[in-house]
């Protein structure tokens, strides 16, 4: 496969195509394909589906059973397993930093693309959903209020809301490091992880997921293991929260805090904490010459949702939307 023409999200996808042809081992059309990305944390329709696999038709890795759908070629098989070492390690933080650098947001103009998380729901739990929702923002313990609704059938390359279901895009908190890139500081995304609160402040991580170690998502981890007690924190005041950490250069601080301060005065960021250079930040360590910075996650909104007994499919880092398809809820 010809890496040099193919984004790394694109790859990401015909690899998955991929391994889903070859464990079904009989031809299989676009729609069941979907779904079953879907399941697995890849937002995409049937259409989307469809396009990927044009591109596999191409390469000669896969092959059209006439109306049966398409299976996978001997050269794919081999492409299938030429890529499953490298591409389970260090997945995430390769699909972060090709977000990152598509995040167009500008602080200034208030315009531009952020990066967003998806979660679909029944489409009868939306009004409580929207409640629980609303009560997580008023308390602070989300990264933003800028949601989207997305009604039923909804689909496109990234997103696909099956009927009966609604789809709710949040903003990932990631969009924070997209936002420095494009304001001249390098950034890090370090670590994703369950942060502790105590008296309505952080207190330190209890558990932290290294991005470049992990082909899956921290906060998806966190969440499918019912490890977050966010309802508790906004309840009570003590309990345990989605964060991340990303490292800047200690020459930048003073430049990232004036970004960060900005961001946050118009809702797209909620910042934790910024540490001292070199210094461990809420018991997460840091590179020497660097320093860390700590945001509540986004998917804190609809892990707090999940909590409340509602049934939620969440897809962290999902993709890019234009931020003035978002609303403050």
């Amino acid at each position: 496969m010809n890496t040099t023409t193919i984004d790394s999200m694109v790859q990401r996808k015909l690899i998955e195509i991929l391994r889903i042809l070859h464990e079904n081992q009989e031809p299989i059309g676009a729609r069941l394909i979907a779904d079953k990305m879907n399941e697995r944390g890849y937002p995409i329709g049937e259409r989307g589906v469809r396009y990927h696999l044009r591109i596999l038709d191409e390469r000669g890795l896969t092959k059209r059973q006439g109306y049966d759908g398409r299976i996978i070629t001997e050269r794919g098989t081999k492409e299938l397993e030429n890529a499953l070492v490298g591409d389970r390690m260090g997945f995430i933080i390769t699909r972060i930093e090709k977000l990152i650098y598509d995040t167009t947001f500008d602080l200034k103009t208030g315009q531009g693309n952020v990066i967003i998380n998806t979660s679909i729901i029944d489409k009868k739990d939306i009004d409580k959903t929207l409640e629980v929702m609303q009560h997580v923002i008023s308390e602070g313990y989300c990264f933003s209020p800028f949601v989207k609704i997305m009604e039923e059938e909804t689909s496109n390359s990234d997103i696909n809301i099956p009927e009966g279901k609604i789809g709710i895009a949040t903003m990932c908190s990631i969009t924070i490091d997209g936002v420095l890139l494009k304001n001249g500081i390098p950034v890090t995304p370090k670590y994703g992880g369950l942060l502790d609160v105590k008296n309505r402040k952080p207190t330190g991580f209890e558990d932290i997921i290294v991005y470049n170690g992990t082909s899956i998502d921290p906060m998806k981890i966190f969440i499918s293991k019912k490890m977050t007690h966010v309802l508790d924190a906004v309840d009570t005041g003590s309990g345990r929260l989605l964060a991340n950490l990303r490292e800047i250069p200690m020459s930048s601080v003073l430049e990232a805090q004036k970004v960060l301060k900005s961001a946050m005065g118009i809702g797209i960021a909620d910042i934790t904490r910024i540490g001292e250079p070199g210094m461990s930040v809420l018991n997460a360590p840091v590179d020497s010459g660097k320093v860390g910075v700590v945001v509540y996650a986004g998917t804190n909104i609809m892990a707090a949702v999940e909590e409340s007994g509602i049934n939620v499919a969440t897809f962290p880092i999902s993709t890019i939307m234009d931020f003035k398809e978002l609303t403050a809820l």
